[in-house]
């Protein structure tokens, strides 16, 4: 899921600085990178705070 919102925010990127006017999908696509990294940071610390087990 990370790398599918990855490339699809590189597509909209890359169409939005090729088509001229369409500047609005580069604004998506930036936005879109954002969210995947906020969403990868969070699912990170998560999985590293696991409780330690007792002995």
């Amino acid at each position: 899921m990370f790398l599918l919102l990855i490339i699809v925010a590189i597509v909209l990127g890359i169409i939005g600085v090729a088509a001229h006017g369409l500047f609005y999908l580069l604004t998506i696509g930036v936005l879109a990178m954002v969210a995947d990294l906020v969403y990868g940071a969070v699912r990170f610390r998560r999985r590293g705070t696991r409780p330690q087990r007792a002995r």
